[in-house]
């Protein structure tokens, strides 16, 4: 490394301590003077060593850096009230497949879902900063095509959507049968779904939807 490892990494831990927003390798050079990206990733993975056991945690993001509470201590920094908003069956399948999927638009949505997406369950997940706007495909009509966000990520604990799990992985944890099935849909042809836009989930799969 270029400089002193201990004072680059003080100066890496200080930077994304004091930062509002997780940062990415290239922001953290940035602010650093240009330092090297080899330098910035080594001192991260060095940085993250270090805290592994702590009480807070360093950890990427969909490529982006920044300390958490370590999990095992969440319960204690939790408020005694929550108020907790439950996605609806038709908002869990339409979030679903834009993870799987993406970049999809509205049209595709509706195809895999086999029904119509009313314009309320988009504007749930883009309130909830699940989804974004991502561009228009480029064909007849441009239509909107959509997204995950990085807070996506960041509420599920993903890296990046490569860690997103598997059908199988979905059906042995019990997540698959209170939707009949939602998730297979998504891999192949669907059938009729018996449920509308305005249909909560129940069981297992709601407690995976809750926005906190």
């Amino acid at each position: 490394m270029s400089e002193k490892p201990d004072e680059f990494l003080r100066a890496v831990e200080a930077t994304l301590f004091a930062s509002e927003t997780p940062m990415s390798v290239e922001a953290l050079a940035a602010h650093l003077g240009d330092a090297a990206i080899s330098d910035i990733r080594a001192a991260l993975q060095e940085i993250a060593a270090d805290y592994a056991q702590r009480g807070v945690h360093l950890v990427e993001r969909a490529k982006r850096w920044h300390f958490e509470t370590a999990p095992d201590l969440a319960h204690l920094l939790r408020r005694e009230r929550e108020q907790v908003r439950r996605l609806s069956r038709a908002a869990t399948e339409v979030l679903a497949i834009i993870a799987y999927h993406e970049p999809v638009s509205r049209a595709e949505i509706e195809s895999i879902r086999g029904v119509q997406t009313a314009k309320g369950t988009l504007d749930v997940l883009l309130e909830a900063g699940w989804a974004r706007v991502a561009g228009r495909r480029e064909v007849p009509g441009r239509p909107v095509i959509y997204a995950t966000t990085p807070e996506f990520l960041e509420h599920f604990g993903l890296a990046s959507r490569r860690d997103l799990p598997g059908i199988d992985e979905l059906r042995a944890t019990g997540l698959l049968d209170p939707v009949d099935d939602a998730f297979d849909a998504l891999m192949g042809p669907d059938d009729d779904p018996d449920g509308g836009d305005e249909q909560s989930m129940s069981g297992q799969s709601e407690a995976a939807a809750d926005i906190r």
